[in-house]
């Protein structure tokens, strides 16, 4: 495990493609490109280089640039391809990537950004070179024909990307063509994930695994500080050192089809209704029922450590962060744990106090989140045990931790996370349940919870025939202008949650509320035009639930509530009710997470909302 740089600068990531090998390039990229889309998607462009160099954009998705090809796709068997999420410049076609130096016949792709880049701008304009964009990726392209310049033409490209970037501060995943070497890629790593996928005849470069699997389930995965050099007949990686890199090849073992639609017309309504298979995968194999025990590979490893420790930091960004909170209440209630949640982005500006009986948890779906990893590498230096919950195999989070649990969900296309939420819920009851028989959880609870969590695919399929409910609750309430979502001990993190969903899809806003607070200063907001969630299980503090519902009545508010089946106290007090299936109190989050998924999609769609891809966001949020 590598103490890699600290990343400082927060930005969406982008998507990146490139080929190298036997087939035309350009078809090949915009598959990749389409299947990227998720990372980025206010603009496009591609280079393919055969006789001449032919470059493409476009402004706005991947669809667009395809019919400006026009069925006339540029000729090649080495090209490069991207889709952005703009940070430095405006979306536009000059701040598209692929981006060039002067002469246009270096050309290359980015995600990351470069800290330094005006101060290498300044220095490069006082050269000579001329710009064409207001972006800091075109810093790269220059700075690399600098350095060709600079050595009378004597090195090759890869020597002048790696003399070229031992000047660069920050962070990148790159793909680099040159006219004047046109069989060879250069790829490069630093803080911003970046794969080689290896097929017969053919290489493919890409920041994530879901542009390669139509051509190969071979990777190799670039760790930071190392750069690439692809050929159609081979591959060697090296570090900025130029020490030669053993290649490791991974097996992916998710197909296509685990990222396409399936019929659905969204990819997130697909993983809602994937979640009974998500969290069969996550619990499969780990559940030893009778013993009332937690079996997790993972943290073989480790498990003498994890005895030892006697306190618990989890970090996490965004929706992990919300399952981080839920996962508080599990391992102190059950595994007597004292447990902290920080958000990744705060902890790593802080002077947090790690001792030797302190562990890092990291929860990220895609394992690439960079104030996750940075918080990860500063506890790392501190000397702490670090583990991680992460889906995506072989993502930095994954390789950098000392050990971990794999959700096992396949890919999660959607923008906003729906299955990645609630397996990390069901890996944190594991969790729980695998440290709490360590201490002092009796055989009689750690069998209860081992059969209530086996029980959850079942009752997650029962909840979503209520579908059709569920979208005409949606039908009378998505014109709304704002939403309060409320709950108690294990359901407040829902209730945040669950605002966030509705926010980040439909675009009505929402703020979620730990239901005792509600009188401190937001009922103020409440009237017949704002509805409120009150998640209200049948559990130990449903009776305070209760309470703070009255209020809300005798304000003229409207309630829609999420309860237990068969519990018909409820009827008159709220305005509508959806039941869930009665389940032990800690595994409730993870059925009631399901209606408040379902709301927000119909109300998205209703309000004629890109569900998929709603503005201002992308997937995976990798530079700081």
């Amino acid at each position: 495990m590598n103490n890699k740089l600290i990343i400082k600068i927060l930005k969406f990531m982008c998507g990146i493609v490139g080929y190298i090998g036997k087939s035309q390039a350009a078809p090949i990229l915009i598959d990749g490109l389409k299947r990227l889309e998720y990372r980025g998607y206010d603009s496009a462009g591609l280079t393919v280089l055969d006789k001449k160099i032919t470059c493409l954009k476009s402004v706005g998705k991947v669809n667009l640039l395809e019919e400006k090809l026009a069925g006339t796709m540029p000729k090649g068997f080495l090209g490069i391809a991207h889709t952005r999420w703009a940070t430095h410049g405006a979306p536009s076609e000059k701040n598209a990537h692929p981006h060039c130096d002067c002469a246009g016949k270096i050309w290359l792709v980015h995600n990351g950004i470069i800290e330094n880049y005006q101060k290498l701008k300044k220095a490069l304009i006082k050269k000579g070179h001329k710009f064409r964009s207001e972006t800091d990726t075109e810093v790269l392209a220059h700075l690399i024909e600098e350095e060709q310049k600079l050595a009378a033409g004597k090195i090759d490209l890869e020597e002048a990307v790696r003399r070229a970037l031992k000047k660069v501060v920050g962070t990148y995943g790159l793909a680099i063509i040159s006219s004047q070497e046109p069989e060879k890629m250069v790829v490069a790593r630093q803080s911003s994930p970046l794969l080689i996928g290896v097929g017969k005849d053919e290489y493919l470069a890409a920041s994530d695994v879901a542009a390669v699997i139509t051509r190969t389930k071979q990777v190799v995965y670039l760790d930071d500080g190392e750069i690439g050099v692809i050929k159609p007949d081979g591959l060697q990686i090296t570090n900025l050192a130029k020490e030669k890199i053993k290649i490791e090849n991974h097996v992916v073992e998710w197909d296509l089809s685990e990222a396409q639609k399936g019929g659905f017309p969204h990819f997130m309504l697909k993983e809602i209704y994937e979640q009974p298979e998500a969290i069969t995968n996550s619990l499969r194999g780990r559940l030893i029922v009778q013993e009332g025990l937690a079996k997790l590979g993972g943290l073989q490893d480790v498990e003498k450590q994890l005895r030892q420790i006697e306190r618990l930091i989890i970090v996490a960004c965004g929706t992990a962060y919300y399952a981080g909170l839920v996962g508080e209440y599990m391992l102190e209630e059950y595994a007597g744990l004292p447990t902290e949640v920080e958000y990744a982005s705060e902890l790593r500006y802080r002077k947090p106090i790690f001792d030797k009986k302190t562990a890092l948890l990291c929860i990220s779906q895609s394992g690439e989140t960079a104030d996750t990893l940075a918080a990860l590498q500063e506890a790392k230096r501190k000397g702490v045990l670090t583990l991680g919950i992460v889906n995506a195999v072989g993502s930095t989070i994954a390789r950098e931790t000392d050990a971990g649990v794999y959700n096992h969900i396949g890919p999660e296309i959607g923008v906003a996370s729906t299955k990645a939420f609630s397996s990390q819920l069901a890996v944190l009851a594991l969790l729980t349940l695998f440290l709490g028989r360590q201490r002092e959880m009796s055989l009689v609870t750690g069998r209860r919870i081992a059969q209530e969590l086996k029980l959850l695919p079942i009752q997650i399929k029962k909840i979503l025939k209520q579908d059709k409910s569920l979208k005409k609750i949606a039908q009378k309430y998505f014109r709304a202008k704002n939403a309060l979502f409320l709950g108690r001990k294990y359901n407040y993190p829902l209730a945040l949650e669950g605002a966030l969903k509705l926010k980040e899809i439909s675009y009505i806003h929402a703020e979620g509320y730990g239901a005792g607070e509600m009188k401190h200063g937001p009922i103020a907001l409440i009237d017949k035009d704002f509805p409120v969630i009150a998640i209200a299980p049948k559990d130990s503090v449903y009776e305070k639930m209760v309470s703070n519902m009255e209020e809300i009545k005798a304000r003229g508010g409207k309630i829609i509530a999420i309860t237990s089946e068969g519990n018909k106290s409820l009827d008159k007090l709220a305005d509508e009710v959806i039941f869930i299936p009665k389940t032990l109190e800690m595994l409730t989050p993870i059925l009631a997470v399901v209606p408040l998924q379902l709301f927000a999609y119909h109300c998205a769609v209703l309000n004629k909302r890109d569900v998929d891809k709603p503005r201002n966001l992308a997937k995976s949020v990798t530079v700081e």
